[in-house]
């Protein structure tokens, strides 16, 4: 990544590419994660799809339940593809979700209470591709504490490959990946968001700390520095027309 989007617009263009690169070097299970608190997933999900265009009715896609997969329905009524529900019955029925003429699979916001589901339906899709868009499969306080649910938890994620990421660690800050590139420390200083470290995998909260307390410019005056303009307040207001 090049520089960090100024729209969440622009950030989706990226992601597409970053899938498509991913497609094309063989990921099997991709994942895309625009990590802002406010952020509705149904307008992102909408701008996301036509990177799936070519498909048509061999792309499938996914939502954690009836609810919303009953809304992406009624709001895309010319969709070519099928929208189902992750469901959490029995595994018979999640089995009759995946068909043989299915060539790509998009799940939409699955969280963690779903991951003994999505990973059956994994295993079902076998080796064709899969997409999670903006999923939330790591949170420990859905799931439990049970040492049992977050190693089939861990099993499960260790498979995805996180192809692309973005969120502001603060409103100086941020941390992104856009496949093929590495993972991405940002720092604002004089007014733009400057990279201050590039690592091969994502780095723990401890290692985040230390990269930006290093990346902090020094100064010998005590007085504060002059707030400067944030890029992702431009984000910020997208992100707020979209949830209007």
């Amino acid at each position: 990544m090049s520089e960090l989007p100024n729209t969440l617009e622009d950030a989706i263009a990226q992601s597409r590419t970053a899938v498509q690169a991913a497609l094309a070097d063989g990921c099997t299970r991709i994942q895309v994660e625009f990590l802002f608190p406010e952020l509705k997933f149904m307008p992102v999900a909408e701008q996301f799809l036509p990177l799936f265009t070519e498909y048509d009715s061999r792309l499938k896609v996914f939502f954690a339940d009836a609810g919303a997969a009953g809304l992406a329905r009624r709001n895309w009524t010319d969709a070519p593809f099928q929208i189902l529900d992750i469901g959490t019955g029995r595994t018979a029925s999640l089995q009759t979700k995946i068909q043989p003429e299915d060539e790509i699979f998009l799940f939409i916001a699955p969280t963690s209470v779903e991951v003994p589901q999505v990973e059956k339906l994994c295993q079902e899709i076998g080796d064709r591709p899969v997409v999670f868009l903006n999923p939330r499969l790591e949170d420990s306080g859905t799931v439990g504490i049970g040492y049992a649910a977050r190693q089939t938890r861990l099993r499960f994620t260790n498979t995805i490959e996180s192809c692309y990421y973005l969120r502001p660690i603060d409103e100086q800050s941020a941390l992104s990946r856009c496949y093929p590139g590495q993972w991405e420390v940002w720092l604002e200083t004089d007014g733009e968001y400057q990279r201050i470290a590039e690592l091969p995998t994502k780095p723990s909260g401890d290692d985040l700390d230390q990269i930006l307390l290093k990346g902090q410019p020094q100064t010998t005056t005590d007085a504060a520095p002059a707030r400067k303009p944030n890029v992702f307040k431009s984000l910020q207001r997208f992100l707020k027309a979209l949830s209007s």
